[in-house]
């Protein structure tokens, strides 16, 4: 509603200004008036029109304000100050208008557009357990997916699945050469009920690592079993597709605990067999983007010039980074990755061949790319857009690719490749230690502490959704929500996962997250189960009054409240304070818009802990249930519904299930 209302003024403003001025400028940016009382939305774009037409910012409002109208969905301008034009919006009609789209309304369905959007996120290296850092990954993902899907986007969700790469290769170093097991031992290990494999695989990453810093004599057998894996030979590729599939078993089973689902799973392994990087690594060469080094350091090495990169000796950077090809033939994973973008935008030429992998429980099919085709699998690839969501630790890859693109003369595809980068999750020392963490006296005074696989020192995730199900269940009991034991287990899950996602969500991508248990699954403040807990508040209005008015439908209240009544309830101090929060219900739209223009989630997370702010605000006001006039009644029960409805579909964005009871 706010967004189609902009756009409308931001045209009108275009044209008038043309008419008035004879100039050709954009549609401006729009802003909220300091105070209520001086309207609902803000033009200050006369202070910009002054410099060029060196006149005062108010006389040029005054021809402005004269010239806009009318708008469809807005009552009235005014000039104020030295020169904004405030809009005053037709506050029933609007009302009304919100309220048939938050209960789906089919004339009230936003546009569908035409671009392609591809999000690849979560991209866990298939060696072993999920962890925090991968959670914050995937809800970021997942969340930024669910916002293009809202507004009518077409959205593919992809999971690059790096099973050559040299993570999987150090497991499988650690299987054949530490524990001299074969695969079929590998494959005993995955089948046993009683080895919960990624988390043995955990360890014994961990392991590997130790035995590499003892022994650096032993990191030729993570080259040479690389190689391997990448050749697809020997007892080494075999060990590495049963460690890989298992795996990602397993991290699906993970991510789904968090509501999270992906349409296809991109195996890096396809990307070498099917000679994707064959034919990319020859446009590479036949357009000179790579060179073929011959001397120095990377002598038999295929490496690309990186013009305008930062410069190689910044801190973090090396030649390294440039290698496309190693001197023994192995492509880096930046090579690899090059390919798979190209794939992306449909530049390559080549396609994958697929096969059902996954049937999620609501019907839906995980894709996989392989090497049989099964079944009759979407259209997948060939993007308009294209983000790619992975830590900031690799924002130097990630410029590589964008310039590998740019320099084989795809340069709107490098334009339409956006990294969404992210912060890192570290542990408060508290969280650490009620995990079992040993801490020095050091790290109890840091204000968090790292996690890191390779030293095994980290939070797995399912060891931390263990712990939130458990915490959140015990609340539910102590809270008396529900007797029901069945319900108990549902509740405490579906607060643990709304407590984990909005903590994830609610700051800024570029920030580091510390995570501490208490602060998560608290019921009170900018937290999951406080919205949820807000949300339910609403529905339990309406399941009061349903039990003392038989036959009430809160889907026809349109019909039972008029535009008459919406207009006097609006009006007065009481009717401003009502308006407001109509107003800040009919944003979610624009905010929806702001998150992905800005790829920040957070911005929905902070608009639905104001909106739930506003709502108990609201609730505390006004007496709902006990109301006098059953007219006045039937008003609040409207701004009621729109409130609960844009609140349960604020937290669908972001995850998050609300239980009935709280």
């Amino acid at each position: 509603m706010y967004v189609a209302i902009q756009e409308a003024i931001g045209r009108k403003y275009v044209e008038v200004v043309r008419e008035l001025f004879g100039l050709t400028v954009e549609a401006p940016a729009l802003d909220t008036p300091p105070q209520p009382e001086l309207g609902d939305l803000s033009l200050a774009a006369a202070f910009e029109l002054a410099k060029k037409l060196r006149q005062p910012p108010r006389r040029i409002a005054e021809q402005l304000v004269q010239k806009m109208l009318p708008i469809d969905g807005v009552e009235r301008a005014s000039v104020a100050g030295g020169g904004y034009v405030n809009f005053y919006l037709e506050r029933a009609p609007l009302a009304l208008r919100l309220y048939r789209l938050r209960h789906g309304q089919p004339e009230t369905s936003p546009p569908r557009k035409p671009e392609k959007v591809l999000v690849e996120h979560t991209s866990i290296n298939p060696n072993k357990a999920a962890h925090i850092g991968h959670l914050r990954n995937a809800v970021l993902g997942d969340s930024f997916a669910r916002l293009l899907r809202f507004r009518g986007y077409r959205v593919e969700v992809q999971n690059y699945i790096d099973n050559t790469g040299v993570q999987v290769a150090d497991v499988v170093v650690g299987f054949l050469n530490l524990e001299r097991k074969t695969a079929a031992d590998v494959q005993a290990l995955v089948n046993d009920p009683a080895t919960r494999f990624d988390y043995y695989c955990w360890d014994l990453y961990a392991r590997v690592f130790r035995a590499y810093e003892e022994h650096p004599e032993m990191l030729t057998l993570r080259a040479d079993t690389l190689k391997a894996i990448e050749e697809n030979h020997g007892e080494a590729a075999a060990v590495a597709k049963i460690v890989s599939t298992a795996i990602v078993k397993k991290h699906l089973e993970t991510m789904l605990r968090l509501n999270i689902e992906y349409d296809l799973l991109v195996e890096e392994s396809e990307i070498l067999r099917l000679d994707f990087w064959k034919a990319a690594f020859e446009e590479m060469q036949r357009v000179g983007a790579i060179r073929y080094e011959t001397a120095g350091k990377n002598a038999g090495c295929w490496v690309m010039s990186l013009d305008g990169s930062p410069d190689d000796d910044a801190e973090g950077k090396n030649d390294d980074v440039k290698i496309i090809v190693r001197s023994n033939r192995t492509v880096t994973y930046v090579g690899k990755d090059i390919a798979y973008h190209l794939w992306k935008f449909g530049l390559l030429g080549k396609d994958f061949t697929y096969a059902p992998f996954y049937q999620y429980p609501d019907g839906k099919t995980l894709w996989l790319t392989s090497g049989e085709a099964q079944g009759s699998a979407p259209h997948f690839g060939h993007a308009t857009t294209v983000y790619s969501v992975i830590d900031t630790r690799q924002t130097y890859l990630q410029n590589v690719v964008a310039a590998a693109l740019k320099a084989m003369g795809h340069a709107e595809a490098a334009a339409h490749l956006h990294h969404f980068a992210y912060e890192v999750v570290g542990l408060s020392p508290a969280c650490a230690e009620e995990l079992g963490f040993e801490l020095s006296a050091e790290d109890r005074e840091r204000s968090y502490v790292e996690v890191s696989g390779r030293k095994g020192l980290g939070m797995k995730a399912d060891d931390l959704l263990d712990r939130l199900v458990e915490k959140a269940t015990e609340e539910v009991r102590s809270r008396q929500m529900t007797g029901d034991p069945a319900e108990q287990s549902a509740y405490g899950r579906m607060i643990a996962v709304g407590a984990l996602r909005y903590f994830l969500s609610k700051f800024s991508r570029r920030v580091v997250i510390v995570f501490d248990f208490k602060e998560a699954l608290a019921f009170e403040g900018e937290t999951g189960p406080y919205l949820q807990y807000s949300t339910v508040r609403a529905r339990n209005i309406f399941r009061k009054f349903a039990e003392s008015h038989p036959g009430f439908d809160v889907r026809s209240l349109d019909q039972e409240v008029s535009p008459a009544q919406l207009r006097a309830a609006f009006e007065g101090e009481d009717g401003l304070a009502l308006w407001q929060l109509t107003a800040l219900a009919a944003q979610l739209e624009l905010v929806a818009d702001q998150a992905i223009t800005h790829a920040e989630p957070a911005v929905v997370a902070k608009f639905a802990f104001r909106l739930a702010q506003s709502f108990n605000n609201f609730y505390h006001r006004h007496h709902i249930l006990s109301e006098p006039d059953a007219a006045r009644q039937k008003v609040l029960l409207f701004l009621v519904s729109i409130v609960s409805q844009t609140l349960t579909q604020t937290l669908e964005l972001l995850g998050i299930e609300v239980p009935e009871r709280m």
